[in-house]
């Protein structure tokens, strides 16, 4: 059985995404902060035109599998939320927590979208 995916714009590309230590840094040091119970948002405006995403989760989370799982559902929220948004001129930084992996993904998803709201990065 084959799986359909909703309709949403996927994830920037990689040379729009954070992976540098300094990214992650700066957007911890500047940024918003906004903690909800499946995740942390950190978002540091930006003056260029475009959204780039970061992605971590500690070791304090678990093994290397529940991690990835955790960052792979923090991903697909992403997916889902951020283009219909139409957000630019920001560097967001979802950062996993304990409850990640195993919070319904519609909590999930809602978690998102009040962080950034919370944040100030969304109306």
């Amino acid at each position: 059985m084959e799986r359909q995916e909703p309709d949403a714009a996927p994830l920037p590309p990689a040379a729009t995404r954070l992976k540098k230590r300094r990214g992650f840094l700066r957007a911890a040091a500047r940024g918003k902060r906004a903690a909800r119970p499946g995740l942390v948002l950190q978002a540091l405006a930006v003056p260029e035109p475009s959204l780039r995403l970061g992605f971590t989760v500690t070791k304090k989370i678990g093994n290397a599998v529940a991690r990835n799982r955790a960052r792979r559902r923090l991903k697909e929220a992403a997916r889902l939320t951020l283009p219909a948004m139409g957000l630019s001129g920001w560097d967001l930084v979802l950062i996993g927590r304990d409850a990640t992996a195993e919070r319904p993904f519609p909590l999930l998803i809602e978690d998102l979208r009040a962080a950034l709201r919370q944040a100030g990065v969304a109306a």
